[in-house]
């Protein structure tokens, strides 16, 4: 597990995505066993602070494939947790030369209700800016709480992010809807 490190959120960085494309395109390496690549957490949302760590979600054809492929996703300078909390779920962090994450892997199968629950949540924030900005409070009131401990940090706004996330489902079947039904 890697050890708790101290929260700094700041403004929300144009270059994020940029960069978020730019640790996928190093995914590639994982041939056809990586399926896809999501861009999640805050740094995926225009406008929103952000702890200055790129999350992304790659999405593989199932984790045993992956695991095989472990030293490809280590040799790019990640460092590898396994589940790390979250059940069929493999987790790694870069760190930079001075010792600063700045990029996590959230690696699910294709297939995992995880990807859903990321995606919605996402896509919830930037379709509700006044949503993403009640995160944003929620952020720093954690942070405030817990400025030294980013376990602490996320253990204290888990509860929001449920509630949001369960938000993030409905709205995300009722655009579905629409979508089949040709309103959208």
């Amino acid at each position: 597990m890697p050890p708790p490190i101290p929260v700094f959120l700041v403004p929300y960085n144009p270059e994020w995505p940029r960069m978020a494309a730019a640790h996928s395109a190093r995914l590639r390496v994982l041939g056809s066993v990586l399926v896809r690549v999501h861009h999640i957490g805050s740094t995926s949302v225009p406008g929103l602070a952000a702890k200055p760590i790129i999350d992304l979600m790659p999405l593989v054809t199932n984790l045993t494939d992956l695991d095989r492929e472990r030293s490809r996703v280590e040799a790019l300078g990640y460092s590898w947790h396994g589940e790390f909390g979250i059940p069929e779920r493999r987790y790694c962090a870069l760190s930079d030369v001075a010792g600063n994450r700045v990029a996590q892997l959230h690696f699910f199968a294709a297939d995992s209700p995880h990807v859903v629950r990321h995606v919605a949540f996402r896509d919830y924030l930037r379709a509700h800016p006044e949503v993403a900005s009640d995160y944003e409070k929620e952020k720093r009131r954690a942070r405030d709480l817990h400025p030294g401990d980013s376990h602490a940090y996320t253990d204290e706004k888990a509860p929001w992010i449920r509630d949001a996330e369960a938000k993030a489902r409905i709205w995300l079947d009722a655009q579905q809807t629409m979508r089949r039904r040709g309103r959208v």
